[in-house]
């Protein structure tokens, strides 16, 4: 406190009127008196020891037992000397305090000074009165500085006296075996309730941290600290926001990573609900902040699978926008019910701006297919027009009330469309203002499905692109409501993901086979752990691989609730520990018929594995059965000779599969071969759905071209079916 620019009433004041010295001195004698029972209890205590072990206490058991019970009379004996010293300084600061209140203005003279100088104003009338009213003036000048000085004086004696105290917690902690407390096996720490946390006062299992380990958990396989739920952290983001190792903390859920997230799944800051954020660009220092619903990507979204910022809603693609599928920002509506839902207009299938009823294309139209602007009417071409034009109002068009070009349909205004109101080019069906779109209301292009805002996708409401399914915010996840993938690697089979490369459900780490994990290379369920070095996961990343099992915090365990590394078994908060509750650190490897370095479980070859029978050449497994040429295989029998799959059977020359029996490169899904390709059976590339053998870019099912949407279709740019 700056006691300077405080005026001598409230300095003076806060001296007279407070409780002055007499707290200080009392406390003083209490800590006094204190120090004198504690000094008698070392002496007590000291002879009756002593006396014992020189007459009938004899032998190597009494020897022992005198040794163990020589800390607690020298901790006594220190105890009692801190008391002392804390007396001392309380008596010191008293001391202070009464020497301040002694320098500090009286009250009463300060109302004195400012009543004379009240008098001498009103009775200066003619000026008379100036050299005295200066005089008190420069009185109470003096006694300002006079009380600043008082008080800083009392600051400096009382912050000397602070500094030589030493902090009871200190003393408390060196208590002879009050260290290491717990209840349960395989702690690390102190005041753990339940078995293998690193850490102190945590609730559960399998809780730790970064160095350190993690405290004040509640529940297990928790990374950080303050934590209820179950396989929060690790993966991206720490407590301000800092790159790896994510130390999560003030978490409500499971498999969250960040902080103050409410839910299953989140990635990022104040998030409520499900798979809200998105792991790999946390890494690259972009969170996802205050969203409350499902898998929204971007920061204060309400709603499903939003993309960008402040909006409310299902599968928006912007900021700022209510409704459902629009892109663009600050929208309201439904999305590709109108040309991008741009212009204020009102009706369906207009192109144009503040329109108002059915396929215009133009500004201010009233009416319907409408070409031009300011028309009142039906089919008009021109503007300011009023009256009945024909049935369509465009050229080359088939059906009516078109104001486009070569439309099939009603009330197209777009081009080359097939179906009502469509509003862009090459759709097939209702209300799509993308492009080659096969579906209704799709905003985004060659979208096979509903309200799809982004590119390439098979299904409903997905805000991003190459995906199938539902309410997808993310790129190239085949399932729904994942906001996890990115438009170039890490993508997701199952539901509820902000991670990448996951397949499973509520996963927001990188590369897990499960449920509700946050770390990196996991096969199980609710696992923080995983990779010690490195935030991402994928070809040449060299750390620690992953856990096989449940609730794990550390690295490269096969087993439950382990906050060590390569561990087997159950509850070890040390090293390489094979059995249960373990806190010894040691080197090697864990479990039985392991070759290689730095292994864990069953009969595993190469180095740094955890689960069984794991053979990949390249290392870095987790899970049962994986073999191949690569290295970071997670799940099941893998075996392709690129490396980096998660899932079930997945094969062939390449690599960076998810899923079940892919064959391809950069696929996601069932039995896909090719490259980047989402769904089931595809053998093309960049595309979406099911058995599309051809070309590029196509969404839909039994696709031979390119840039196709819908079914069936064996040219290029087309939609629809056959």
């Amino acid at each position: 406190m700056n006691f300077a620019v405080l005026p001598p009433e409230i300095n003076s004041g806060r001296m007279f009127n407070g409780a002055g010295s007499g707290p200080l001195l009392a406390a003083a004698a209490a800590w006094d008196g204190l120090a004198g029972e504690l000094n008698s209890a070392a002496a007590s205590f000291e002879s009756v020891t002593f006396g014992l072990a020189g007459t009938s206490w004899q032998g190597p058991a009494a020897a022992a037992m005198t040794a163990t019970a020589a800390p607690y009379a020298t901790w006594l004996a220190a105890a009692a000397t801190q008391a002392e010293t804390t007396a001392g300084q309380a008596q010191a600061a008293a001391c202070a305090f009464e020497a301040a209140w002694a320098a500090t203005v009286h009250p009463a003279s300060l109302a004195l000074n400012r009543s004379a100088l009240v008098s001498l104003i009103r009775a200066n009338l003619l000026g008379l009165n100036a050299p005295a009213i200066a005089a008190v003036e420069a009185q109470y000048e003096q006694m300002w500085a006079q009380d600043v000085a008082a008080m800083f004086g009392y600051y400096s004696g009382a912050a000397a006296a602070a500094a030589q105290l030493t902090p009871w917690q200190q003393a408390l902690q060196s208590l002879p075996g009050l260290q290491g407390i717990n209840l349960g096996i395989g702690n690390i720490g102190s005041f753990n309730i339940g078995s293998g946390n690193t850490g102190s006062f945590n609730l559960g299992s399998g809780n730790g941290g970064p160095a350190g380990g993690g405290d004040n958990n509640v529940g297990f396989g928790n990374f950080g600290s303050f934590n209820i739920g179950a396989g929060n952290g690790n993966a991206a983001l720490g407590f301000a926001g800092a790159p790896y190792p994510g130390a999560a903390s003030y978490n409500f859920g499971t498999g969250n990573i960040g902080q103050f997230n409410f839910g299953l799944g989140n990635v990022g800051t104040g998030n409520i609900g499900f798979s809200n954020g998105n792991v790999a660009r946390a890494i690259d220092g972009i969170q996802s902040t205050f969203n409350v619903g499902v898998d929204n990507l971007g920061n204060y979204n309400w709603g499903f699978g939003n993309l960008g910022d402040g909006n409310i809603g299902v599968g928006n693609v912007g900021s700022n926008n209510i409704g459902i599928g629009l892109t663009g920002n600050n929208q309201i509506g439904i999305g590709g019910l109108n040309a991008n839902n741009v212009g204020w207009n009102a009706g369906v299938g207009n192109n144009g701006s503040f329109n108002f009823g059915f396929a215009n294309a133009g500004d201010g139209n009233v009416g319907l297919a409408n070409t031009g602007h300011g028309n009142i009417g039906i089919g008009l071409t021109g503007n300011n027009q009023i009256g009945f034009g024909g049935w369509n109002s465009g050229s080359g068009n088939t059906g009516l009330f078109n104001s486009g070009t070569d439309n099939s349909g009603f009330f197209n205004s777009g081009t080359h469309n097939w179906g009502i109101a469509n509003t862009g080019t090459n759709n097939f069906g209702l209300f799509n203002s993308g492009n080659t779109d096969t579906g209704i209301g799709n905003t985004g292009s060659t979208n096979t499905g509903f309200w799809n805002a982004g590119a390439y996708n098979t299904g409903s409401f997905n805000a991003g692109s190459t995906n199938m399914g539902l309410v997808n915010a993310g790129n190239g996840n085949l399932g729904a409501f994942n906001s996890g993938g990115t438009s170039l690697f890490g993508h997701n089979v199952g539901f509820f993901n902000a991670g990448n490369h996951n397949v499973g459900s509520f996963n927001a780490g990188f590369g897990n086979v499960g449920w509700s994990n946050s770390g990196i290379g996991n096969t199980g369920a609710f696992n923080s752990g995983g990779n010690g070095t490195d935030p991402v996961f994928g070809p040449g990343i060299v750390g620690q691989a992953g856990n096989t099992g449940f609730f794990n915090s550390g690295f490269t365990n096969t087993g439950l609730f382990n906050s060590g590394d390569t561990n087997t078994g159950l509850w070890n908060a040390g090293d390489v520990n094979t059995g249960f509750g373990g806190t010894a650190s040691n080197t090697g490897n864990s479990g039985f018929g392991n070759s290689g370095t730095g292994n864990s479980g069953f009969f595993n070859t190469g180095n740094y594995s955890s689960g069984f029978t794991n053979s990949a050449s390249g290392g870095y497994s987790s899970g049962w059965g994986n073999s191949g040429g690569g290295e970071d295989n997670i799940g099941f029998f893998n075996a392709s000779a690129g490396g980096t799959n998660t899932g079930f059977f997945n094969h062939g020359a390449d690599g960076l599969q998810v899923g079940f029996l892919n064959s391809g490169n950069h696929v996601i899904g069932l039995m896909n071969s090719g490259y980047y390709n989402t769904g089931f059976f595809n053998s093309g590339e960049h595309s979406s759905g099911m058995g599309n053998t051809g070309g590029m870019n196509n969404s839909g099912f039994g696709n031979s071209g390119g840039s196709d949407s819908g079914g069936f279709n064996s040219g290029s740019g087309e939609s629809g079916f056959f």
